[in-house]
């Protein structure tokens, strides 16, 4: 399923699907992560959309937050 298709469904109007959209894309290879099947980058979307849920809505915030969340230590 392309990943965008799961902001899409969520409560959010085209700008923010946009937004989160482009945070998700920054922050994969951040991660090291590549394919686009694999389940941790499903986890970063989901919790993307998670966070933006609760009202984060600044992308560089939100952009950190899923970086510290999911780098390898």
């Amino acid at each position: 399923m392309p990943i965008y298709r799961l902001f899409e469904r969520q409560a959010f109007d085209p700008e923010q699907v946009a937004m989160l959209a482009q945070v998700f894309e920054e922050a994969l290879p951040l991660l090291g992560l590549t394919d686009r099947e694999d389940q941790v980058t499903l986890l970063v979307a989901h919790r993307i959309i998670e966070l933006a849920q609760t009202g984060v809505r600044d992308p560089a915030r939100l952009k950190a937050l899923i970086l510290d969340e999911f780098r390898k230590p």
